[in-house]
């Protein structure tokens, strides 16, 4: 079972943290979830990363401001710069020495990017590799759901001004009795050509758990990040970027950008995949954060080894 503890931030939000795995493993891997998710949506590789490395390896998985059970943001706070800056204060606490990992999913990806851009040597010291699922660096510039353009303009309009209003929710969350019956169109949106109920469960719980002021706030950033150039500027870091073809939300092109501004990223479509590729591919997942660890244990030499050199 993970150890559970509280990280509090600047502001004085308090974000839930899981962390598993010997103090002293070689490597610390962190595990960031998608927009309006939590840390549930990683569970199969909470258990199956240790397995498929066979060495030790720490895992820390922490719920978003707003999301999971983390405290509520404010809408100010609701910004992927303000995750980047969470991200940096995490680190800090739970792993401040030693190599790191960042694993990001949706959301997730777009703050290790921000957290990148906007704590450039600390990424630079810590971080021996880099892991991207279902993400993008460019904004809703490839975002489509899968639907002609016409169709698309007219539900990033409807998208944004509910976002709006949900961004006014303050600290409600949906209804569990609304979620039931928004499952068929939450299946659609971010699952492929199979979903197993187990998972449409798991996504659901998580999405009752998100603030309304969260689901709705964070939604400008996002539709505006254009991070490519951070990514160009990180070097040959050992990476991958994975992706579903039937990604409705961040589709192939989002993962080819990032895998052609990152030098050494590994690019994987997977056939059939929506947007929930550790729930909908969990073995494909854990396989590439498993290679990028060990590229990262090979490759990293701590800062201070390098000063006594």
């Amino acid at each position: 079972m993970p150890e559970r503890t509280t990280v509090t931030l600047p502001d004085g939000v308090r974000l839930h943290v899981e962390v598993s795995g010997a103090d002293d493993a070689p490597v610390t891997v962190f595990l960031l979830h998608g927009w309006t998710l939590d840390t549930r949506t990683w569970h199969r590789q909470l258990t199956g990363l240790p397995e498929a490395l066979g060495t030790p390896v720490r895992l820390v998985a922490y719920d978003a401001r707003g999301h999971g059970r983390s405290d509520d943001t404010s809408r100010p706070g609701a910004t992927l710069a303000q995750l980047g800056d969470d991200l940096a204060e995490v680190i800090s606490a739970i792993a401040p020495t030693g190599p790191i990992v960042l694993a990001g999913h949706s959301l997730g990806g777009m703050t290790i990017m921000e957290f990148a851009h906007g704590h450039p040597r600390m990424f630079a010291q810590r971080v021996a590799g880099l892991v991207f699922i279902s993400t993008t660096a460019e904004g809703h510039t490839h975002t489509a759901y899968g639907l002609p353009p016409r169709i698309t303009r007219i539900i990033r309009l409807a998208e944004t001004t509910g976002a709006g209003i949900l961004a006014r929710g303050g600290s409600w969350r949906v209804h569990r009795y609304l979620l039931r019956a928004l499952a068929p169109s939450l299946r659609w949106l971010l699952f492929g050509n199979r979903c197993a109920s187990e998972d449409l469960i798991v996504t659901t719980a998580a999405v009752a758990r998100a603030q309304l002021t969260a689901i709705g706030a964070f939604r400008s950033s996002v539709g505006e990040q254009q991070r490519l150039t951070t990514l160009a500027a990180l070097g040959n870091l050992p990476a991958a970027a994975l992706v579903g073809d039937r990604d409705r939300l961040t589709p192939p092109a989002c993962a080819e950008s990032i895998a052609g501004a990152l030098p050494d990223a590994e690019l994987t479509v997977c056939p059939g995949a929506g947007h929930m590729l550790m729930l909908e591919r969990p073995a494909i997942v854990t396989a590439a954060l498993a290679e990028v660890v060990r590229a990262a244990q090979g490759d990293y030499l701590d800062p201070a080894d390098l000063q006594a050199a």
